[in-house]
């Protein structure tokens, strides 16, 4: 069992920075696929400026998803995440504001965000974990 955990400790971080960092290149590169759509959509929610907001968060998504793939700075990559992620979540997948049709799907994606930001947490408090740029750097 223990030398389970030593692996699970050695890789886990790394493949955990990788599941949570997919979402977000996945959806960074939608934006960018879906430009005129995206905005158009973020414009329906009441977000000002769209395309000026449609641009900031594809450079979030992409960049502090780069960070945890690579594990390069991943604190400041997460914590960047984290903003992006609080006000997308409560703006976008408000739950309590959509049609009766709609609320268990905008549910479900504002819980899956609060999810993922208690990972930005974990990552901000405990860092990348062994196999890492950030850990490669103090040795």
């Amino acid at each position: 069992m223990e030398r389970a955990l030593e692996t699970v400790r050695q890789y886990g971080p790394f493949i955990g920075r990788i599941l949570i960092a997919y979402i977000f290149i996945q959806s960074g590169l939608g934006k960018i696929g879906n430009f005129a759509g995206t905005a158009a959509y973020m414009a329906s929610k009441g977000v000002p400026i769209p395309e000026f907001f449609l641009v900031g968060a594809i450079i979030l998504e992409l960049g502090g998803a780069l960070s945890l793939v690579l594990g390069w700075k991943v604190q400041w990559g997460a914590l960047a995440l984290l903003v992006f992620t609080l006000p997308t979540t409560l703006i976008i997948h408000n739950f309590w504001a959509v049609e009766a049709a709609q609320v268990q799907n905008q549910m479900n994606h504002f819980l899956k965000n609060f999810s993922i930001m208690g990972a930005f947490i974990y990552i901000i408090a405990y860092g990348a974990g062994p196999l890492s740029v950030d850990n490669r750097s103090r040795a």
